[in-house]
C-alpha cells in the first residue's frame, strides 16, 4: 500500500482487517448497546392470547348496536376476569364479562366496551353508547407471530429490543463481545488529570486526549484500556504496549509522525508489528497510521485533539463497531447548504466543524476557528463538513456532504 493514501482508502482498509470477536451470553439487562450473534424467532404469539385493550365489558357487537344513552341495552354480566386469570366461559347473546386491561378475551365476544359507556352495573350492566363495537381487542399474534424471524444477526439491541426480547422469554441473548480497545498517549510534555498542579501552573499540558478517547471508546461500544502515556523514549513506549496483551485493540496518540521523538513506529517493528500506512491526504490528520502490533490491530492517531477525534470518528470508530458485530459501521452521509464561503490552502480533502440546523437540506456554519488543536470547535459541532481535495475555494450556497455527528443512522462504506 502507498505510504500516503486517501482517507476512504484508510476508512476501508482498516474496516476490513478487523473482525467481530467471539460471541458469548449476558444476562438481558447487561446487553444494552451489545450487538446480536444470532437471529431470534419467536417461538410464540405475542400476545399469547387475544386480550383486552381496556377496562371494560367483553361483548357482541350485535348485542350493542344502538346503544345510546336515551336507549341502552341491557346485557347479563355471566363472569368476571382479572388480568392475569382466564375466562371461565365463553358468552352468548345478550351476555358479557367483566374484564381489565389485559385481561383474555372469552370465546363468543368480537368487541371491548369501555366502562365509561356503560353504568357499571352488575349483574345486568346497561351500554350507553355502542361506538365500541368490533374494537379494543389486542389479537394473539397481532404484535409478533410465532415462527416469525423478529431481530437478525447484526442488530444492535437498544431498550426497545430489549423489551420485545424479554416479551419472548430472551433471558440471555447471544451477544458478540465488547472488543477491549487500550488507549496510549505519549509525550513528555503531558500528564494525566491526577497531576492538577503541574497542568495548572504550566508546567505540564493535560492528557485531554486519554479522556476524550476513553469516551469516544465507550459511544463506540468498546470498552477502553487505559495504558497511560509513555515517555518519549523507545523503552517507554514498548513497556506501555506490553501492558495490551488482552485488549483486542490498541489506540495511539501522538508519536507516530517524523520528529526525533516519535518512536512508536520503530517501536512496533521492533515488537515484531506492522504499520500498513500512516500518511493521510487529509487535514486535520495527516499523520494517521494502521497496522500491528504482537498480534493486535493498532491504529495510530495524532496528537492534536482535534485531529484525534476527527481521525477516530472515521477510521477508529467504524473499526469498533465492526468488531462489535455492526453491519453498518460508517456515519451516514448527506448534503446540506454551505452557509458561509470557505477557502483552504493545501491540497488535501478537509474535514470542517460546522454546525448544521434546518430540514431536508441543512444550513451548515463554521464552529469558529478550525485548528487543529482548538478542541471547542469540536464541542459545539453537530457534523463534518467535507470538502474534496483540491477544492480550494467553496462559495456560500455551494451544496457539500457532511457527517452528521449526532445521529444514529448508519451506512455500509464511508462516503468519504
Amino acid at each position: 500500500m502507498p505510504t500516503t493514501i486517501s482517507a476512504r482508502e484508510a476508512a476501508l482498509h482498516t474496516v476490513a482487517a478487523v473482525r467481530p470477536g467471539p460471541s458469548l451470553r449476558i444476562p438481558l439487562d447487561d446487553a444494552l448497546g451489545s450487538v446480536l450473534a444470532e437471529e431470534i424467532v419467536s417461538p410464540i404469539d405475542v400476545p399469547f392470547w387475544t386480550n383486552s385493550a381496556m377496562d371494560g365489558y367483553a361483548a357482541r357487537a350485535i348485542d350493542v348496536a344502538g346503544a345510546t344513552a336515551a336507549t341502552p341495552k341491557r346485557l347479563t354480566v355471566v363472569d368476571r376476569v382479572p388480568a392475569g386469570q382466564f375466562p371461565a366461559r365463553a358468552i352468548g347473546p345478550g351476555q358479557c364479562t367483566r374484564l381489565f386491561t389485559g385481561s383474555p378475551i372469552p370465546d363468543g365476544a368480537d368487541s371491548v366496551i369501555r366502562q365509561e359507556d356503560t353504568d357499571l352495573g352488575d349483574p345486568v350492566v346497561l351500554i350507553t353508547n355502542d361506538r365500541d363495537a368490533g374494537t379494543h381487542l389486542r389479537r394473539a399474534g397481532e404484535d409478533i407471530g410465532r415462527g416469525t424471524r423478529v431481530f437478525e444477526a447484526g442488530t444492535q439491541l437498544g431498550p426497545a429490543q430489549l423489551g420485545v426480547l424479554a416479551s419472548l422469554a430472551v433471558a440471555y441473548p447471544v451477544v458478540y463481545r465488547r472488543p477491549r480497545i487500550a488507549i496510549l498517549a505519549s509525550g513528555d510534555e503531558i500528564v494525566d488529570i491526577d497531576s492538577p498542579d503541574e497542568i495548572l501552573a504550566g508546567r505540564r499540558i493535560a492528557s485531554s486526549n486519554t479522556h476524550t478517547l476513553m469516551a469516544l471508546v465507550k459511544t463506540a461500544g468498546g470498552i477502553p484500556v487505559n495504558l497511560g502515556i509513555a515517555l518519549d523514549n523507545p523503552e517507554s513506549v514498548r513497556s506501555k504496549l506490553a501492558l495490551a496483551a488482552d485488549c483486542d485493540m490498541v489506540i495511539t496518540s501522538a508519536g507516530i509522525s517524523v520528529g526525533e521523538h516519535d518512536h512508536l513506529r520503530g517501536v512496533i517493528a521492533d515488537m515484531g508489528g506492522s504499520v500498513d500506512f500512516w500518511r493521510l491526504r487529509m487535514r486535520p490528520g495527516a499523520p494517521v497510521g494502521f497496522g500491528s502490533v504482537a498480534g493486535i490491530p493498532w491504529l495510530g492517531l495524532p496528537g492534536n485533539p482535534v485531529s484525534t477525534m476527527v481521525t477516530f470518528e472515521l477510521f477508529g470508530r467504524p473499526a469498533i463497531r465492526r468488531m462489535m458485530g455492526q453491519q453498518r459501521p460508517f456515519r451516514r452521509t448527506i448534503r446540506a447548504q454551505l452557509g458561509e464561503p470557505v477557502r483552504l490552502g493545501p491540497r488535501l480533502q478537509h474535514f470542517l466543524r460546522v454546525v448544521a440546523t434546518g430540514g431536508p437540506l441543512p444550513q451548515v456554519r463554521l464552529t469558529g476557528p478550525q485548528g487543529s488543536g482548538i478542541l471547542t470547535s469540536l464541542a459545539t459541532a453537530t457534523a463534518l463538513a467535507i470538502i474534496p481535495e483540491g477544492q480550494f475555494e467553496t462559495p456560500a450556497g455551494a451544496e457539500v456532504d457532511i457527517i452528521r455527528l449526532d445521529e444514529v443512522d448508519h451506512q455500509i462504506d464511508p462516503a468519504f
